[in-house]
Order: C-alpha cells, then structure tokens, then sequence
C-alpha cells in the first residue's frame, strides 16, 4: 500500500515553526541515535498580535509581515517533506474571523500545511518542550509560559503534564490593554492586575491543591525579565518576587512607554515589554510565587518531540482517542468492526486516490468514534458526536484535525450536506468527501451488528464513481443492507459520487 512512509530515521531533517502572537520561531534540527540535535534556529519579531482587529480581522502590515517572514522560514524547510515539518499557529490565528483567510496565503508561502492548536493543547506541547530541556526528575514543576496573547500555566511530572490552563493575557494584548496609547501609571498597573486576577480564580484553587516543588518560566517575556533582573545583579536565569518588584517600580516611574530605560530590553522587546511584566507581576502576586527558573526550551521543542513521538508508538491522540471511547461508553467491539472494514476498503483505493497515511488514522478514529453521540440521544446522535468532537479539548489534535473527525462523525448517516464538507479547509476537503464515503459504506454494511464476519468485500472508488461488489448469498440474508446500499446511492450523489453495486455469486 503506497501511504506516505512517516519513518524518522537517524540523519534526517525535522522542523518546527511556531506562529506566536508576538515572534515567529522556526527550529530544524535532525535525530542522532533517536536524540533530537538542533542545527538552526530562525526568529523574527512580527507581531501579528499587534494587528488584530477587534472585529477579528488581521490588518494588512501585520498580514505582510507575517507572510514575508513565512516565505523566508519556507526557503529553509523547502525540501523537507510534509510529515517532517510542523507549523503551529497559536493565540492570534485562534482568534481570526476568518482564519482560512490567512491560513491559505500563509501556507503557501510557507510551502506546508499550518496547524491552529488551542490553548490547552499548545500548553502541552509548551510542558513537553520544557520537560525535556531539563534534568531528569520527578519533580512536580509549574511551568508558565507568556506569549504575546495568551498565558499558558501548567502543572506536570517527568514528561507528563497533569493540568492545563490557558488565559486570554499576554505581553501584546495586555499592553494594548492597559497602555492603549504609551501612558504608563500606578492606577493602571492595578487596574490591570485587578481584572486579570479575576481570570486566575478560575483554576488557581485546583492548581495549589495538586502543588508543585519548582517553578518554571518559558518564551520570551520570561527570558526578558530574567535578562533585565540579571542586569541589575542578580542570580542569572531567575527570576524573583524581589525583582519584580523593582523592575516595576522602575517601569511606573515612566511615564511612557517609548521612555523605558530598563536594563537588558532589547529594542524589539521595549513595546511590550510593560505588558508582560504586568502579566509576570499578576501571575507571581496570584500563585504565591517567590522564584521563578527560566528554561531555553518552549513550544516549538515540544513540537518536535511530538512528532518523534508520534513515529515511535507514542502518539498522544491514540490516548486522547482512547479515553473518549471510555468517558462516552462505545461499544467498543461494534466499533472494532467497522474499524477493520473501512480500513480494508481503504486500503483497497488509497493508491488511485492519493490517499494517505494522516487519511488513514482519521478514519480510524472516527470509525471508534462514530457512535459517540448515543451517550447524549439516539435521535440525530451523529451531530451530536461531531459537536463533541469539534469542542473538546482533545490532546494532540489540531483544530483542523478535530474538524476533519467532526465531519467524519457528522456524515456518517442520514442526507448529506455538501457544505459541511466545503467549511473544511481546501486541502483536507477533497480526501475527507472520499473518506466519508468510506466510512458511511463501512458502517452500511454492519447495520444489523451481526458478530459474524463480513464476506470479502471489494471496492473500486476513483474519481466520481465507485463500485461495492458483495456476494448474492450475504445480500439476500442482509434485506436492510441492500435496501440501505440503493439509498445510499443517492445520498452519495450529492457528493459527486456515483454508487454501483456488483453482485457475485
């Protein structure tokens, strides 16, 4: 079967590109005796973050200079292939009207696909990042990580992170916040820390329940202030509550930003650098905190580390996956058999179809995930398994990717709705009509949840037109399968596919 070889083998190139709000970051690094070893690292200041809207639009010298830098970051990984680059976009794309507006240009300066993640699931690739940027331990570590719009804060050990919070704060949006216009005061400090502190009640008492013995500050607000503490003699790498506190008494006693005289601010940083530092003094004053450990490691590290992980049997959306199965009571054989035959029919047309191997475990997915829904009504159950999909939190997965599985589930029975399929990203939309079509005959054909095994069950599918071929003896003991296989023949017409059906003796 011609899928996509994903093999991460010794010698070869693995890159990570992290979209912040605030820097584009890009990592290549290559694998030496399965060890990650970086050999390049790309950041530009390009402050996307500062040009979002309020009506959720991206202005256009924030959009250029996002798809410049792009272009740039697109010459370096150009002969990689796809499943061996990774572009992570976070906080400000999340929170686009449009996103497809700037993910489409963007990917095509970029030259591959861009992954919007939410916040929790960028807080775990930001944990897996830092744990591995560190000494070995089983330390229970909280790590926090300010961006440029949002703050993740998470609690872990060794390599697994226990608890995620993600809080809409951060060193471009809390200044344009709360110093729209450059003016630096006392009374807007604590106006600041008094509205974010209403954010942090909402998981403050669950994180102190679970402690943690160190605390960890990642990315660059927290590089930037260990950098500036240090400047004024103390420990370097630490941040502390001490030095806090005089960096801010410094900062207020401005009164404008375009006059901060802070020791160790780089130029780029100086605009929102008095954002992030109220960020930095709410989230000391909030958790408690008297000491902070800066790490070198961030997002786009864990990033990497994500894609060995998944070639090496340890991909976090088979648990994801696995743990819905058990929260929402599958039945967990039934799905096991549809599994197995749309795999087979897909195993069967991949090749004539250019389907590949992400193709393949979406399927898989959706097929343990098909009759999720039941857990809330049998009536309309595949809706309600595709919202569930579509609005959890699942670890791993993309918003992309949680949008393909929603689909899946979404059209898996009943009429189809063609443009549930066209809300899907261009390059994911043609693939899904074609696995939906497979997993629609998969579950077809176990109507009746019969344990007894399928004949053998043959399809051609290519371009518009597909062909089932099924046993005369099977179709007249199933009469609801082959009055459902004439419907289904319309229901897939008005996705551009023509059903026919060959019987065999």
């Amino acid at each position: 079967m011609p899928l996509t070889d994903t093999r991460i083998d010794d010698g070869e190139l693995l890159a990570a590109i992290d979209l912040g709000s605030n820097s584009f970051h890009m990592v290549v690094a290559t694998t030496v005796l399965g060890q990650l070893r970086v050999l390049d690292r790309l950041r530009e200041t390009v402050r996307i973050g500062a040009g979002l809207r309020a009506n959720g639009d991206l202005d256009p010298a924030a959009r250029a200079r996002a798809l410049a830098c792009l272009a740039r970051f697109g010459e370096r990984v150009a002969t990689l292939p796809s499943h061996r680059v990774r572009a992570i976009a976070t906080n400000t794309v999340r929170q686009l009207r449009s996103p497809l507006a700037f993910l489409v240009p963007a990917e095509t300066a970029l030259g591959h696909g861009i992954e919007v993640v939410s916040g929790r699931e960028e807080a775990r690739l930001i944990y897996l990042g830092v744990a591995h940027g560190l000494p070995p331990g089983e330390a229970q570590r909280l790590v926090i990580d300010i961006g440029g719009g949002s703050t993740e804060f998470i609690i872990g050990r060794g390599f697994q992170a226990l608890e995620r919070e993600s809080l809409q704060m951060g060193c471009i949006a809390s200044t344009r916040r709360f110093f729209p216009d450059g003016r630096l005061s006392r009374k807007r400090w604590e106006a600041g820390q008094l509205e974010m502190a209403i954010q942090f009640q909402q998981f403050t008492g669950t994180f102190q329940h679970l402690g943690w013995q160190e605390v960890i500050g990642s990315s660059g607000t927290a590089k930037a202030i260990a950098e500036m503490q240090a400047k004024g003699a103390h420990d370097e790498g630490i941040i502390s509550r001490e030095g806090i506190e005089h960096l801010v008494e410094r900062l207020l006693a401005c009164s404008q930003i375009d006059d901060l005289d802070l020791p160790g601010v780089s130029a780029d940083r100086r605009p929102v650098i008095a954002g992030g530092l109220l960020v930095m003094d709410t989230c000391f004053r909030q958790l408690g905190l008297r000491q902070m450990r800066v790490c070198d490691t961030a997002m786009r590290e864990g990033v990497l580390h994500d894609m060995l992980g998944r070639v090496r049997q340890n991909d976090p959306r088979e648990a994801a996956i696995a743990a819905m199965v058990l929260r929402y009571g599958v039945d967990k054989d039934h799905a096991a058999r549809v599994e197995a035959t749309v795999l087979n029919l897909f195993d069967q047309v991949a090749e004539g179809l250019e389907l590949g191997s992400d193709d393949r475990l979406m399927l898989a997915w959706a097929a343990r995930l098909h009759e999720l829904g039941l857990a809330i009504s049998h009536s309309h159950h595949q809706k309600h398994g595709a919202y569930l999909l579509q609005h959890s939190d699942i670890d791993g997965f993309s918003r992309q990717e949680q949008n393909v599985l929603a689909t899946l589930v979404r059209c898996q029975r009943r009429d189809l709705q063609r443009h549930v399929l066209n809300e899907l990203p261009g390059r994911m939309a043609r693939n899904t009509i074609y696995t939906v079509a497979l997993l629609r005959l998969a579950i077809l054909l176990h109507r009746s949840r019969d344990h007894a095994p399928l004949p053998e069950v043959k399809l051609a599918l290519n371009e518009g037109r597909a062909q089932l071929e099924l046993p005369r003896t099977w179709l007249l003991a199933h009469a609801l399968a082959q009055a459902d296989l004439k419907v289904e023949h319309e229901a897939l017409k008005s996705i551009g596919i023509h059903l026919g059906l060959r019987v065999i003796p």
